[in-house]
């Protein structure tokens, strides 16, 4: 059962945002409030909930950028801290809009509360027959430093599967990782680092032919800084992969790198299931050696009980 004393727990805070804020109490939304959701399912509930935290999240980060607090830089995915959002002081239109947001998911989760709703890290059920992958199985990549670096087996095991996020065990050339790649559902990792490059706040649910994103793409050595990226939806369609078929969008990056003697050109190509934001492709080409590189899933391994 989910507890409505507080607004802090494990699926709410997210790393820094806890140290910045602690926990704080609240008071229940207002009866109309609350009445507009009685109707909603459990599943509907959570799910709105994750739609809420992820729009908060977007004009949090929009507000951060501008104003230059560094106050969300180190976090990563689609939950949200309210009272580190509130204390970011926005103003104007983002202001009202933290506020109605913050409204619609103490009302939300207020009701699922009531309801004695459980389990809010669980996979969707409606989800789960459109994933192209399943909790076990091994994603196997062709994966080189470069355009002619020599060709490494990076495997990449399906180890949980929850409602905004799935996180795999990792293997090089049969050698154990000792870190887990995280991602939520778009595709962007979790963590701040892993050992492998990864993008934050890139992509997005749903990619749509045309549309333009901007994130960026952090290198699994911290020195080397973390590159500003654009990119551009060029293509969309089904793609067949043994008995898998995913939902592709291919995307056109471009972007700077930083380097010694300031920033370097980027450009590449990614592409990724628009439905569990699973990698297929990724080319980058950079002068920066951290930001060049080849990663194509090459099959799936089915896990023991597929």
């Amino acid at each position: 059962m989910l507890s409505h004393a507080r607004v802090c727990g494990p699926w709410l805070a997210v790393g820094a945002l806890a140290l910045l804020a602690g926990c704080a109490s609240r008071p229940g939304p207002k009866p109309d409030e609350a009445a507009a959701y009685a109707a909603w399912s459990c599943e509907q509930l959570f799910d709105g909930i994750d739609a809420v935290q992820e729009r908060a999240a977007d004009v949090a980060y929009a507000v951060d950028a501008r104003v230059g607090n560094n106050m969300i830089a180190l976090g990563q995915g689609v939950t949200v801290f309210w009272p580190a959002l509130m204390a970011m002081r926005p103003d104007g239109s983002e202001a009202v809009e933290l506020a109605a947001l913050k409204g619609r998911f103490e009302a939300m989760r207020f009701v699922a509360e009531r309801r004695r709703c459980s389990d809010p890290d669980a996979p969707a059920v409606a989800r789960l027959p459109l994933m192209p992958v399943e909790l076990g199985d091994r994603l196997v990549y062709e994966n080189r430093a470069g355009h002619r670096g020599a060709a490494h087996e990076l495997g990449m095991r399906v180890s949980a599967l929850r409602r905004d996020q799935l996180e795999f065990v990792l293997d090089l050339d049969g050698r154990a990782l000792p870190q887990r790649w995280q991602q939520d559902l778009a595709g962007n990792s979790t963590a701040a680092r892993s050992e492998l490059l990864g993008w934050q706040r890139l992509l997005r649910r749903d990619l749509q032919l045309g549309q333009v994103l901007v994130g960026e793409l952090a290198s699994p050595h911290e020195s080397a800084g973390a590159a500003r990226v654009r990119g551009q939806v060029v293509a969309i369609g089904p793609q067949r992969m043994d008995d898998r078929v995913f939902d592709v969008a291919v995307i056109e990056l471009f972007g700077d790198a930083p380097s010694a003697e300031g920033s370097t050109r980027l450009n590449g190509v990614m592409s990724v299931d628009r439905r569990s934001g699973v990698l297929l492709r990724l080319e980058l080409r950079c002068d920066n050696a951290s930001y060049a590189l080849r990663r194509r899933l090459v099959r799936v391994e089915a896990s023991a009980g597929g």
